[in-house]
């Protein structure tokens, strides 16, 4: 039941956006969510819950540890979009860095996860502290080498056999690091809101309605949206903006400005039959932008890995990141990347870039070169609040009293987002104080696991994606 009439308009069904509205509407504030597309959770690719941040060497190490504690509330929100599996560390011999450039920060991460723990043990969702990280010599990875690789791993020496047995060990430096970040899957995390949200009676969602104006009165907000080449409005006491990289759209309708960058990013989807067992992830370092640009190996179910390089022939490109203007605070995209979020690939842009991705795997993972298109990227662009475009740890901010701007860079920041919106509405009067940072999430027990694991099929099917990457088959370490 509603607590009171507050009407609350939440401009796109993102993870930003659809965490809010389950957020409020479990406090029982009357929610109205709009979603252009078909259904919910439907942008950037996200495979990867930084809890740590050890995946970025550029960003500070107050960053990393904002990110260790968001994770850990995102996976005690949706334990059920997590795969639990470690992620490796792989600093390459032609890299300008070193393993031992990143002990520091691991040591620091690791106490924070203790301390975090000791405030409230439910936080313990990354397993024991003192197995937050260990360090593999060579001598260790030879060893694991000569074992077999295994189905469900129970240790981090399990996880780590099929590095020791397919990575080219004669081009990393020594030692190899295991962390305790693992992956979330954002077809599962969209089946999860959407089942959810449909089980709260404060909760209207609105799929396929792309809103097309806004305009603030005195004391509300009109919101115009189109569906079924009808157009209709609705009035709300409070709006949030949480469109994504068109957040500056809406800002334009209101005449806010804002300043944002806007960047474009893909990743691939493969299949390679070469391997046995479990994998973790696995990144390789490397200098954003430049041929030897950052690679990330994602596992999924039945063989297939989705594949990040962070150069301009795989998941960057060249004018794929841009700005906004004194004139709007919306960054412009260029035609060709927006034709790719509106109506999808060219077949050429496909195959070309993922070969480039298995390419250039796979001179980390020789085998790797075997590996085969399966699908279209996972594809999408991502905003970016100020001018920092190495900025990964941020949520929220507001233009006067009763418009919230949703600027989470990693999904990893929604409940510190969703914490600020509810401490807003407590000031201005809508909310009684004891609902801050309330977070009693009772949906969850009433949907199923079968019932999600069937609607993120669903949704891979229905945006052209391999069932199995919707699927959860990891062991918990």
């Amino acid at each position: 039941m509603c607590r009171n009439n507050l009407r609350v308009g939440i401009i796109g069904g993102g993870v930003a956006g659809a965490s809010v509205a389950l957020y409020l509407s479990e406090l029982g504030v009357k929610t109205t969510l709009f979603e252009k597309s078909k259904s919910l959770v439907n942008g950037p690719p996200i495979c990867h819950l930084h809890a740590g941040g050890n995946l970025y060497r550029d960003i500070s190490d107050k960053q990393c540890l904002t990110l260790l504690k968001e994770s850990i509330e995102l996976i005690r929100l949706y334990p059920e979009s997590i795969d639990f599996r470690p992620t490796v560390i792989a600093v390459p011999i032609e890299d300008k860095g070193k393993p031992s450039g990143l002990f520091e920060r691991l040591a620091k991460l690791q106490k924070e996860y203790s301390l975090i723990i000791e405030e409230d043990e439910k936080n313990k969702v990354l397993g024991d502290p003192a197995d937050y990280y260990k360090l593999f010599s060579y001598e260790e990875i030879l060893v694991l080498k000569e074992k077999k690789s295994v189905l469900s791993p129970k240790s981090l020496d399990e996880w780590m056999i099929p590095i020791a047995k397919n990575v080219d060990l004669e081009k990393l430096q020594f030692p190899l690091v295991m962390v305790q970040e693992y992956g979330i899957n954002i077809f599962r995390l969209a089946a999860i809101a959407s089942l959810w949200l449909d089980d709260i009676d404060c909760a209207t969602v609105l799929t396929e309605a792309d809103v097309v104006g806004v305009e603030k009165t005195t004391d509300s907000f009109i919101v115009s949206y189109m569906k079924d080449t009808e157009t209709t409005t609705l009035e709300f006491d409070y709006l949030v903006n949480a469109a994504g990289f068109r957040s500056g759209t809406i800002d334009d309708m209101l005449g806010f400005k804002r300043e944002r960058l806007v960047e474009f990013k893909a990743a691939y989807v493969t299949k390679c039959s070469a391997f046995s067992g479990a994998w973790p992830e696995v990144i390789f370092h490397g200098e954003r932008g430049t041929p030897n640009g950052m690679a990330q190996f994602t596992p999924y179910p039945n063989g297939y890995f989705q594949l990040h390089g962070m150069t301009k022939d795989i998941t960057l490109f060249n004018g794929g990141l841009v700005k906004s203007s004194r004139e709007s605070s919306q960054p412009k995209l260029g035609t060709i990347f927006l034709e790719k979020i509106d109506k999808g690939w060219n077949q050429d842009a496909i195959y070309t870039r993922t070969f480039s991705a298995i390419s250039h795997m796979a001179q980390y993972i020789p085998v790797f070169k075997n590996a085969k298109v399966m699908s279209k990227p996972l594809y999408g662009a991502q905003q970016i609040p100020g001018e920092d475009a190495s900025l990964r740890a941020a949520d929220i901010s507001f233009e006067g009293e009763r418009y919230a701007r949703c600027e989470i860079v990693k999904a990893s920041s929604v409940l510190n987002m969703a914490d600020a919106i509810t401490k807003n509405l407590i000031e201005l009067g809508y909310l009684e104080r004891s609902m801050y940072k309330k977070r009693v999430f009772t949906s969850h027990e009433r949907v199923k696991e079968e019932e999600i694991e069937d609607l993120a099929q669903e949704f891979a099917q229905e945006r052209s994606y391999p069932k199995a990457i919707a699927s959860r088959s990891f062991s918990q370490v």
